[in-house]
């Protein structure tokens, strides 16, 4: 359904099945002369109105797409702090047992060869903990912002506010 309203009276609202279309338009046109002729129209249009010169009348949306967009946001962002907490949390025990295994490399014990590989090949699981790490603080911090903007969409339009309970009195005696 298209709706259109003339500028000389913007009170005066024409609905037509369809989208907003030339022959909506003369649709439009044709509801406008029964209203002139049943006198109907409280004013007077000048010789050579046309339907170009309806005015379509649109709806506001009902939900604001900047809000839509801010709650989407939000839980991509709470998606992305979820993903890295596991890459973390899965990487964790690893890099904290290489991270252990560094500290021979400042002592005058002997090293195996393989003992020095095998630490070089937990050089890539202690980067990627730790850049894991850093990025999922960064998304926390973030995520806090998100979370707010969710609990405030989840916030019930008829939430009950419960009375709080007053204080009890104390027995003298």
């Amino acid at each position: 359904m298209v709706r259109y309203t003339l500028a000389q009276s913007p009170e005066i609202v024409l609905t037509v099945r369809g989208k907003d279309s030339s022959q909506a338009r003369e649709k439009a046109m044709d509801k406008l002369m029964e209203l002139m002729d049943a006198g109907k129209l409280p004013t007077e249009l000048e010789e050579g109105f046309s339907p170009q010169q309806f005015i379509e009348v649109k709806e506001p949306d009902e939900t604001p797409i900047e809000e839509e967009d801010a709650i989407s946001e939000a839980v991509q962002i709470l998606s992305n702090l979820a993903t890295l907490k596991l890459k973390v949390m899965e990487s964790r025990e690893e890099a904290l047992k290489v991270r252990e295994a560094i500290d021979i490399l400042f002592t005058d014990q002997p090293v195996t060869v393989e003992e020095v590989t095998e630490l070089k090949d937990g050089f890539k699981v202690l980067k990627n903990f730790a850049v894991s790490n850093l990025r999922y603080r960064e998304a926390r911090a973030k995520a806090e912002e998100a979370r707010a903007i969710l609990d405030e969409a989840l916030k019930s339009s008829d939430a009950e506010v419960k009375p709080e309970k007053p204080p009890e009195k104390k027995d003298k005696k």
